[in-house]
């Protein structure tokens, strides 16, 4: 299976890139929706993030508050490590096993750090979705009722733009509307199928 890995700075765009290779037919396995998975209540995971950071990293309902989880890992670097220590082994065991189980020409992992947590060896190309800062820090502001400030703090932990770019095999621009970057993600699409 030729396994593409699409990746861009939080707020670029990669959902919806990925949404429109998915209406080509591409199975698109996402690392967040992968990450949801192997920390759910009753996991080994889980039971060790409640034994790491305590009751109050719960929701009343006994789900993991995720934004609890994120305030913690962002402000300090040690447990943002002790937990990527943790799950992520588990999310590339499972997206290894779902892009094998693909059926479409080729697919796409889509994988937010995937360029800060090497090695790649899950993929064969990286996809970069690229946005000006100023566009992330708005859209992100936007769809996580974020100050700037947030934005930014993720931001800072995150690869920089440049060098995002230059790690990058292939490049999508998301600084414009809709139909266009539509176009964009067809126009990839043939240049993924002629590879395969």
């Amino acid at each position: 299976m030729f396994i593409i890995g699409l990746t861009g700075g939080i707020g670029s765009g990669k959902t919806t890139v990925a949404n429109y290779f998915a209406e080509l037919g591409i199975t698109i396995i996402d690392a967040d929706q992968v990450a949801r998975e192997v920390v759910e209540p009753g996991t080994a995971a889980f039971q060790q993030i409640i034994a790491k950071f305590g009751q109050v990293i719960l929701t009343a309902d006994g789900q993991l508050n995720r934004s609890k989880l994120r305030e913690f890992i962002f402000a300090d670097a040690n447990l943002r490590q002790w937990l990527e220590n943790l799950v992520h082994p588990q999310i590339r065991s499972r997206m290894r096993e779902l892009s094998k189980q693909a059926t479409s020409p080729y697919c796409i992992l889509v994988i937010p750090l995937l360029l800060e947590n090497k090695p790649n060896e899950l993929v064969q190309r990286i996809l970069v979705v690229d946005s000006p800062e100023a566009l992330q820090v708005s859209r992100t502001q936007a769809r996580d009722h974020l100050t700037a400030g947030q934005v930014i703090s993720i931001m800072v932990t995150q690869m920089t733009r440049s060098q995002r770019l230059a790690a990058a095999d292939d490049i999508i621009v998301n600084d414009g509307n809709l139909a266009s970057l539509k176009q964009q993600v067809i126009k990839m699409h043939q240049k993924y199928l002629s590879m395969t």
